[in-house]
């Protein structure tokens, strides 16, 4: 590679990684080239990017960036899961992914310029999903207005059970 090729890699990554809403680093030393295909295959299909780059090349990239902080964990082969969109989407699917192919492996993340041992990134993928969470929100935001007018129409409620009560003993007597 060039220094004009090098130059294209390390712009284009340091586009990625501003882009980037998490960062999932992992060693797929070992992994077939099906099994490297089939992952990069979901990870696409969920909207995220899974890159293997140089080491030297993405240190550079991410120099000045929150992805600089991972540049202590670059030894080996390394591969990139970059999310766009929901980051325990793509959480999810590379432990899942690991889980079901030993060879692969977890090292760490970044989330909002935040540092995630393997511990972090399995917590981040046992999270509900975006959608999930705001539906939780919005059941609970609903039932705070819902809750307060039943209370509020207990009072007259009662009030005319007592009432009504009252005509039924004067009526009886």
């Amino acid at each position: 590679m060039n220094k004009e090729e090098k130059k294209a890699v390390i712009q284009d990554m340091a586009e990625r990684l501003d882009r980037a809403q998490a960062l999932f680093l992992t060693d797929f030393s070992g992994l077939s080239v099906e099994s490297m295909t089939e992952l990069r295959s979901q990870i696409t299909e969920k909207g995220h990017e899974y890159v293997v780059v140089k080491n030297t090349l993405l240190k550079r990239a991410g120099k000045g960036k929150p992805a600089e902080i991972l540049a202590d964990r670059l030894a080996g082969p390394n591969g990139l899961g970059i999310s766009y969109g929901d980051p325990v989407d793509l959480a999810k699917l590379l432990v899942e992914f690991a889980k079901t192919n030993n060879k692969l492996e977890i090292r760490g993340g970044l989330l909002s310029g935040k540092l995630m041992d393997v511990a972090g990134v399995a917590s981040l993928s046992k999270l509900p999903s975006r959608e999930v969470l705001l539906a939780i929100l919005l059941g609970a935001l609903n039932g705070v207005p819902r809750n307060l007018v039943s209370v509020l129409a207990a009072v007259p409620r009662g009030l005319l059970n007592v009432l009504k009560a009252i005509e039924e003993q004067k009526a009886g007597n």
